[in-house]
C-alpha cells in the first residue's frame, strides 16, 4: 500500500509497504515511518494519506483512509503548514485561523448538509529534520467531497448558462444565510471553494479564512488580510471590518468569472472602479441588475444579507440600472396602497456564441454539409433531391448547434465519423475518391467560415451605426 508522508519538506514523500496490502496488517499495526525522512505516517494512529491533493500558503490537503472505520472510509486531512518567513505573530494569527476552522468545522458542518463535517482535529509533535530540533504540526480531518470544484468544471466544461448559474446562487445564498446567522464570515468564496459532489450537491469549501463577528471589542470583526486577489471587496483588501455583504460581493465576482469565462481582474476596470463583464453575456437583466448590486464597492449598498438577495430573485425584477453604473440600485418597493404587480418573467436565455463558437460552428457545418450532399447525391442520383435532403439534414444540425445540443467536441466527431463511413463504404464517394471528396468538404467548410465572417462583420457594423 501506498502511503504519502505530509512533513512539508520530505525529498521522497511516497511509501510503499507490501505489508500494508493485507486489510487485517493495515488495521493492527503500531505505526509506520517515512523510510525518507522518519515521520510517523499513520497520523492520530488512524488516518493513513494516500495522496497530496493540494498545498496553499497555510497548509496542504491530503486524501486519506480512516483505518478504524469499516470500509476504509476516504476523508481529507488537512495541514497547517505556513510558508515563507512569517514573523512570530503572523504565525500565531495563521494557527488561530487553522484551529478556527475547526471550530467553524465542527459548529456548522453537522448542522448543513453542504458543508463538510469535522471528523477529527489534532496536534503531532516530531523530531526535525536538524538534531535537537522539534517539529509542531496542526491537523484537521474533515468529510471528503467526491466531486469537482467550480473552477474545475469552468476549464472542463467552459462558460455557465443562466441557469447554471441561477442553481449556483440560489444554493450558496441558502448556505450562506446559515452561515452568517450564526455569526461567521466565509471571506474566501471563490469557483475552487465551492464543490460539485457527483450527484450534483454543492458544497462550500475552506472556511480557513472564517472570522467571527462579535461585538466584544472594537475591530474584533476586522480583516486579518488573507483573501484571494480580484474576488475581495475594498473593505477586506483594506483590513478593515468584514460584513455578510463581503461574502456576497465575492460570490457576485465567483458568478460573473463562471458566466464570462475571464479572470476576476480582466473584469474590473480600474480606471473607473466599476465592473464591465454585462457587455459579454446575454442573461435576463434583472439577473444582471441583481449581481451588479452585489458587486457595488461600497459595503452599506450592497444586499445585507443572504436573504435580501433571495427575496430579490422571486420578487418582481430590479429596475433597470445604466450599464456598469455606479449608482445605489435599491430592491424592489410595492406600489402605495397595494399590492406587488405582477411581473412576467423573462424566460432563461441560451448563452451568448463567443466568436470561436460562431466560426467553429460555420466550419462544422460546411465540412459537414459537403460530406451529406456527395454522399446523398452517390445514392439518389437527382440533385434537386439530394440538395433538398442535404439542406433540411443541415437544418437539423445548424438548429442543434444553436440549442447546444452539438458543441465543442462533438464538432470534431460527427465530421470523422461521417469521413470514416465515406471511406469505408466506396460506392459512397460518388466515383470522386476519398482525397477529392475530404478536399471538397474542407473547402466548403472555409467558404462557410467567410461567409460567416463577412455577416458578423457587417451586423456588428450595422449595430454600431443604428
Amino acid at each position: 500500500m501506498e502511503v504519502y508522508c505530509t512533513r512539508p519538506r520530505c525529498p521522497r514523500p511516497q511509501n510503499y509497504f507490501a505489508d500494508l496490502d493485507d486489510i487485517t496488517t493495515l488495521k493492527t499495526t503500531q505505526q509506520k515511518y517515512c523510510t525518507t525522512c522518519g515521520m510517523p505516517l499513520l497520523l492520530d494512529g488512524r488516518y493513513v494519506p494516500v495522496k497530496l491533493l493540494g498545498r496553499g500558503g497555510f497548509g496542504a490537503a491530503f486524501l486519506a483512509r480512516d483505518r478504524r472505520i469499516p470500509g476504509m472510509r476516504q476523508c481529507v486531512v488537512k495541514q497547517f503548514q505556513p510558508s515563507g518567513n512569517l514573523t512570530l505573530n503572523q504565525l500565531q494569527q495563521a494557527q488561530l485561523m487553522f484551529e478556527r476552522e475547526a471550530e467553524v468545522l465542527a459548529q456548522l458542518g453537522n448542522d448543513h448538509e453542504q458543508i463538510p463535517d469535522l471528523f477529527a482535529f489534532f496536534p503531532v509533535i516530531v523530531n526535525g529534520l536538524q538534531p535537537g530540533q522539534q517539529d509542531q504540526f496542526f491537523y484537521l480531518v474533515q468529510e471528503y467531497i467526491n466531486g469537482q470544484n467550480l473552477e474545475e468544471e469552468l476549464v472542463q466544461h467552459g462558460k455557465f448558462s443562466e441557469q447554471q448559474i441561477l442553481e449556483v446562487l440560489q444554493e450558496i445564498l441558502k448556505v450562506l444565510k446559515f452561515v452568517h446567522d450564526r455569526g461567521i464570515i466565509h471571506r474566501d468564496i471563490k469557483p475552487s471553494n465551492i464543490m460539485r459532489r457527483r450527484d450534483g450537491r454543492l458544497f462550500l469549501l475552506d472556511f480557513g479564512a472564517v472570522k467571527q463577528v462579535t461585538n466584544a471589542a472594537l475591530g474584533a470583526a476586522s480583516s486579518t488580510g488573507i483573501y484571494s486577489m480580484g474576488f475581495a471587496p475594498p473593505e477586506q483588501m483594506a483590513g478593515g471590518q468584514v460584513f455578510p455583504s463581503t461574502d456576497l460581493y465575492a460570490l457576485a465576482v465567483t458568478l460573473i468569472t463562471l458566466l464570462t469565462n475571464q479572470e476576476a481582474i480582466k473584469l474590473f476596470d480600474a480606471y473607473t472602479n466599476q465592473w464591465k463583464w454585462r457587455m459579454q453575456v446575454t442573461i435576463n437583466p434583472r439577473l444582471a441588475d441583481i449581481l451588479d448590486k452585489m458587486l457595488l464597492p461600497a459595503a452599506n449598498q450592497r444586499f445585507q444579507s443572504a436573504q435580501e438577495v433571495l427575496d430579490a430573485l422571486n420578487s418582481q425584477p430590479l429596475a433597470a440600472t445604466q450599464l456598469n453604473s455606479p449608482s445605489v440600485t435599491l430592491p424592489p418597493q410595492p406600489p402605495k396602497g397595494g399590492s406587488n404587480p405582477v411581473v412576467p418573467r423573462r424566460p432563461p436565455t441560451q448563452p451568448a456564441f463567443s466568436t470561436v463558437e460562431l466560426l467553429g460552428g460555420a466550419a462544422f457545418s460546411g465540412f459537414e454539409g459537403a460530406l451529406i450532399a456527395i454522399a446523398l447525391l452517390s445514392l439518389v442520383k437527382s440533385p434537386i433531391v439530394t440538395l433538398s435532403i442535404a439542406f433540411v439534414i443541415l437544418g437539423i444540425l445548424i438548429f442543434a448547434q444553436t440549442r447546444r445540443w452539438i458543441e465543442k467536441f462533438d464538432l470534431l466527431i460527427i465530421p470523422t465519423i461521417t469521413v470514416a463511413i465515406i471511406f469505408f463504404l466506396p460506392f459512397l464517394q460518388g466515383g470522386l475518391g476519398i482525397k477529392v471528396v475530404v478536399f471538397l468538404a474542407v473547402g466548403a467548410g472555409l467558404i462557410a467560415i467567410s461567409l460567416t465572417a463577412i455577416f458578423r462583420l457587417i451586423y456588428k457594423l450595422l449595430s454600431l451605426l443604428l
